[in-house]
């Protein structure tokens, strides 16, 4: 029996090795907007995401509150003191980072790392007391993994929302690539939500032991001229029923797969930074060989704006954190060293923003105790921003008074209020990426309820 047109599209053997390309439609709507001129410099913004809830007590400890964090973490969760590594903040303050931090100290020191404290996502500006009493108006399902997850990836803490605040800003800013093709997104840990525009579609890659040669190759069975009879009847088809919105996505998908693959198919670029060999240290060895092949001039590619994703899981510590978050620590110190090593050698350090996120911060009172001793699930966190134009050496924000019950807390187990919102993080990041102060509420639409819209950590 014959195969109809749609019969081919969908069994023609076409595969996309080792990635996926994704097409959001938020609605069946045309977004028609003007967009800005192409850009003339470079500039990347690059995710890493802690999953399962990074327990930021033990990541940057507020050394002037040691004793009050040494009381309520008790010996089985408190890091000693000797062990901590400290920094001391332009602006003042003393804290230490987790000894297991050393590159990231270091980088800090060199004020190319900064922290920003007790980050997390807000409706509105919460005090314990509106908390408490239900004026405030809270985020959706506090302390639950997917729905955090969410809130940190979309930056609307009051709605479900199908694109994430890196998909809306690559939808406004799709001018500043010119007439490029190449995705302005891209994933080296899957499709995800933070990537996911309305129009955006999102390039899913495997990490570096995959050549970038080879993440997505077309591949069609058969003789030479029958592949390129075969090619020649697909792009044919693909212009067919274009006025059907869904038909039209998939065409524009397959469409902008095989520009990809042609873009990508001849391109090797090769870094003499050494990463190290664990998945976050080969997911930003591939980031970094796509920001070398998408700046150079000779690979065709010449993208000027590109959002990278990037995620390391296992921090949902609620036994046994000692060891795992420790051993989560050291490869993130050493991969993210070693990425912003390899930004200076391409001469890009200025122009690449790296920064963590994760489902949310852990209480600062154990679960558990002895060597099984984990923490719970909790809300405000800290983080941290790094690259050349990142204002270094210090601590935004405000880090919380580290007392159970105490004016921070939401109950009685250390889950701090957030005093910074996701809203004002990710408008800071997105800020410096290009993106016009007018088009801030159209991206963060609650960012017109906290009183400064963008923090100074970024020149």
């Amino acid at each position: 029996m014959a195969k109809s047109r749609r019969d081919f599209l969908r069994t023609s053997a076409c595969a996309l090795g080792g990635m996926a390309l994704a097409s959001t439609l938020d609605s069946f709507s045309v977004v028609h907007a003007l967009t800005p001129q192409a850009a003339t410099d470079y500039r990347a913004l690059v995710c890493i995401f802690f999953n399962g809830g990074n327990d930021g007590n033990n990541t940057v400890v507020d050394l002037n509150q040691y004793s009050q964090y040494a009381q309520f973490r008790g010996v089985d969760l408190a890091i000693p003191q000797a062990n901590l590594l400290p920094v001391s903040p332009a602006g003042g303050g003393s804290y230490g980072f987790h000894p297991n931090l050393t590159q990231l100290r270091d980088l800090f020191n060199q004020q190319k790392l900064a922290v920003i404290s007790n980050v997390g996502p807000l409706v509105e500006p919460l005090t314990k007391t509106t908390y408490q009493n239900g004026t405030g108006k809270k985020p959706l399902q506090l302390f639950s993994h997917s729905d955090q997850v969410g809130l940190f990836q979309t930056a609307i803490a009051n709605n479900v929302s199908q694109t994430g605040w890196g998909g809306r800003v690559a939808d406004k800013l799709v001018g500043l690539n010119g007439l490029a093709t190449f995705p302005q997104n891209i994933s080296i840990a899957g499709i995800n939500l933070l990537l996911t525009g309305v129009n955006t579609r999102q390039l899913a890659v495997a990490d570096s032991n995959t050549t970038l040669a080879n993440v997505l190759q077309l591949i069609m069975s058969g003789s030479s001229s029958e592949v390129a009879s075969r090619t020649a009847s697909f792009t044919e088809l693909r212009n067919y029923d274009r006025n059907f919105t869904l038909i039209k996505a998939a065409s524009d998908t397959r469409t902008s797969a095989i520009q990809t693959d042609q873009a990508l198919s001849n391109v090797n670029p090769v870094l003499t930074t050494v990463f190290p060999n664990t998945s976050l240290g080969r997911q930003l060895l591939q980031v970094a060989r796509l920001i070398k092949a998408s700046t150079d001039p000779g690979a065709g590619i010449n993208m000027k704006r590109q959002i990278f994703f990037c995620q390391i899981g296992g921090f949902d510590t609620h036994s046994t954190q000692g060891t795992g978050q420790g051993n989560l620590l050291t490869q993130i110190s050493a991969a993210m060293r070693a990425f912003y090593d390899a930004t200076v050698e391409l001469g890009a350090a200025n122009n690449v923003t790296t920064f963590t996120l994760s489902d949310f911060s852990r209480t600062l009172q154990p679960a558990g105790s002895g060597a099984q001793a984990g923490s719970d699930h909790a809300w405000g966190n800290h983080h941290f921003i790094m690259g050349g134009s990142v204002i270094g050496g210090r601590f935004y924000g405000t880090y919380p008074t580290l007392a159970l019950g105490g004016p921070d807390d939401t109950d009685t187990r250390g889950r701090w209020i957030p005093t910074t919102s996701v809203e004002q993080y990710a408008a800071t990041l997105a800020t410096w990426y290009g993106l016009a102060p007018v088009d801030l509420s159209a991206v963060f639409p609650l960012i017109g309820r906290f009183a400064t819209p963008t923090l100074p950590f970024l020149t």
